[in-house]
């Protein structure tokens, strides 16, 4: 029976279940310091930290390292493509020119230009950078999340820091990710820690026609211009709606409340357990989500004001970043947040183009505008940003001509940048390096473990500390050390 959410596995089951009845189960934020500081005699290379949220952004379909924060502009043009370097606020550091305000806060984030892992699939490279895992335990490639897939981040996180203000520990935005077949993509999901340990997901996009990309209305394209669309460029963007239905009196709010606590009574001769805990858990949540009216006006970012919305950008992507910044703000632990519906960055052909005038200008100024106000608040260190993508970029540039009018570059898990700041790292730093044409790790070489272990320490989740399984099974959080020179 999982009575803490940081149990090491080695503790005597009868003693975990007596020490949960004097009250682990009530684990809330005081404890977290003691938790930290029984974990300081832990080998560890870096010190717990003291982050309190984690936004996760995911630029799905695959983001080119050389085309954004590792340019090679001494390669050769099949190389380096058409973009040029240009100087950041921190001496020696160059990313993309079409990134002009991210460059001007480099003081504000960090790079790790050297992660790496063994797919070049957009599935499998997925299931890697979601789960932080590069070791599949059941992987059919069919795009089904199963019940034998590695809990995502998202689920460890939601699982293992308690929550705050009875909100759902994890949410997802603004969409689920779904291959432009059908497909759900598998690794963003609970796994085998069970369904109960899925993001809560909140579905803001409403595409038409699946090979609609971008940030729309701003930004929208259709992937493959060679073929006509079957529908209308998409326009909308809205959350759902939290409010209560308006037949829905007080008194009948109340007796659906008397009729959850009715549940809970049938269930008091039973065993207290953790999965009661869990269940406990959702139920507060989704009364909360009800209920509050900072949640739903965190939500509603359309609504948000006309210089917010300037700053932010008027597309899916500004209004998905400012929902993470009120999400955290009103004190959600982790949310993902999806930028790139149908494997948007997924640049075959046309991606100068697509990356130049599409994807980069919504990109820049919503993450710039997080980051400001972040900093401005006073939360950017308790605020972990981390932004990859399932896998980089081939080093050539290739045509595809019967898809495509101009070139792009194909899939490519041998290395890719990833984005961090805030949550105690690092500003105006660079963790490792690829090689000459961006095709390797030249130094320091990180895994998604590693990725995954950075987010878990800034945290301040103890290396010891397990998930179980939904047959109660412990399974280690860290697998992975945490990033070095990241802190």
């Amino acid at each position: 029976m999982q009575t803490s959410r940081w149990n090491h596995p080695g503790i005597n089951r009868r003693t975990a279940v007596q020490a949960g009845a004097v009250g682990m189960l009530g684990l809330g934020m005081n404890h977290v310091e003691a938790l930290r500081a029984a974990n300081s005699s832990e080998q560890s290379a870096t010190p717990l930290g003291s982050a309190k949220s984690v936004i996760y952004i995911f630029l799905s379909g695959g983001l080119a390292q050389q085309d954004s924060f590792d340019l090679k502009p001494d390669a050769s043009e099949t190389v380096r493509g058409e973009f040029d370097p240009i100087a950041t606020s921190t001496p020696g550091i160059e990313i993309c020119e079409h990134l002009p305000m991210l460059a001007q806060r480099s003081h504000l984030w960090s790079l790790v230009r050297s992660l790496t892992h063994p797919t070049n699939g957009h599935t499998l490279g997925h299931y890697f950078m979601l789960t932080g895992r590069s070791v599949a335990p059941v992987f059919k490639g069919d795009r089904k999340p199963r019940s034998t897939d590695w809990p995502s981040i998202s689920s460890v996180v939601g699982d293992a820091v308690p929550p705050r203000n009875n909100l759902p520990p994890a949410v997802m935005l603004p969409e689920r990710l779904v291959h432009w077949s059908g497909g759900v993509i598998p690794g963003a999901y609970g796994g085998l820690m069970g369904h109960r340990r899925d993001p809560f997901i909140i579905e803001a996009t409403h595409y038409g026609d699946p090979f609609w990309r971008g940030a729309y209305p701003e930004y929208s394209f259709f992937q493959i211009p060679k073929k006509n669309p079957t529908s209308d460029e998409p326009k909308l963007f809205q959350a759902p709606s939290l409010k209560l239905p308006s037949e829905l009196t007080n008194r009948r709010f109340d007796s659906r409340l008397h009729l959850l606590r009715t549940i809970d009574a049938q269930r008091r001769g039973m065993e207290q357990s953790a999965e009661h805990a869990r269940y406990d858990r959702h139920r507060q949540s989704a009364i909360s989500l009800l209920a509050s009216e900072r949640i739903r006006r965190a939500i509603d970012v359309r609504n948000a004001d006309e210089k917010t919305q300037t700053r932010y950008g008027r597309n899916s992507f500004g209004w998905s970043l400012l929902m993470a910044n009120r999400l955290v703000q009103s004190g959600v632990n982790m949310v993902q947040v999806n930028l790139g519906n149908n494997e948007g960055w997924d640049t075959h052909g046309d991606a100068f183009w697509r990356l130049r005038e599409k994807l980069f200008p919504p990109t820049d100024r919503a993450l710039s505008a997080l980051l400001d106000d972040l900093n401005s608040s006073g939360l950017l260190d308790s605020t972990l940003i981390v932004m990859a993508v399932e896998f980089g970029r081939t080093p050539k540039i290739s045509l595809l001509p019967d898809n495509y009018k101009a070139p792009g570059r194909d899939h490519w898990g041998a290395v890719q940048t990833v984005f961090f700041a805030g949550g105690g790292t690092r500003g105006g730093n660079v963790v490792g390096s690829s090689d000459k044409l961006a095709a390797y790790p030249a130094t320091n070489p990180q895994r998604p473990e590693n990725m995954a272990a950075s987010i878990y320490n800034a945290l301040g989740i103890p290396q010891s500390a397990v998930w179980h399984d939904e047959l109660d099974r412990p399974h280690n959080i860290y697998h992975g050390q945490p990033i070095e020179g990241l802190v």
